[in-house]
């Protein structure tokens, strides 16, 4: 048990999933639900400050290589393209939305590259960050109930 929630938690910090992919891994291994919930969505938000860390103190570093350069210009577009018109036109409201849908590209990670970008006051943003996350869990965690129980939803 201690292990798929290290897992879960794990996943919901991964940029590859955060807790659009913890959340259904813990459930579907039996794990308490609302445990789930609170860890996975509390390993989601840490990756918050570790990014604004990264970015602000050890991205300068590494922006001297080549390599590195040219991915982090790649991803800055990206997040650019991405969140760009909805995050300039609506602020802190635009960037809690860009983070709040449950679809891949968005999330924490996004946010916090677009906070940077952007040059939002972090503790605002943080708490966008925040609230987009928790209702990006909030939905993934309902509809993976859900449909454990077997109740399809709508589209």
């Amino acid at each position: 048990m201690l292990i798929d929630l290290l897992i879960a938690m794990l996943w919901s910090l991964s940029p590859f999933g955060e807790a659009k992919v913890g959340i259904p891994y813990g459930l579907l291994n039996g794990l308490n639900p609302f445990l789930v919930f609170i860890f996975c969505f509390l390993a989601n938000l840490l990756v918050f400050p570790m990014m604004m860390f990264f970015l602000e103190k050890i991205n300068g570093y590494f922006i001297r290589w080549r390599f590195y350069k040219k991915s982090a210009l790649f991803v800055a577009r990206r997040a650019k393209k991405g969140s760009g018109k909805n995050v300039q036109r609506f602020g802190l409201l635009g960037l809690m939305l860009f983070v709040m849908l449950p679809v891949p590209g968005t999330g924490v990670y996004a946010g916090s590259i677009a906070t940077y970008l952007f040059k939002f006051d972090k503790q605002k943003a943080f708490w966008a960050n925040a609230i987009g996350i928790f209702l990006s869990s909030v939905i993934v965690w309902s509809a993976t109930l859900l449909t454990m129980k077997g109740i399809s939803m709508p589209l």
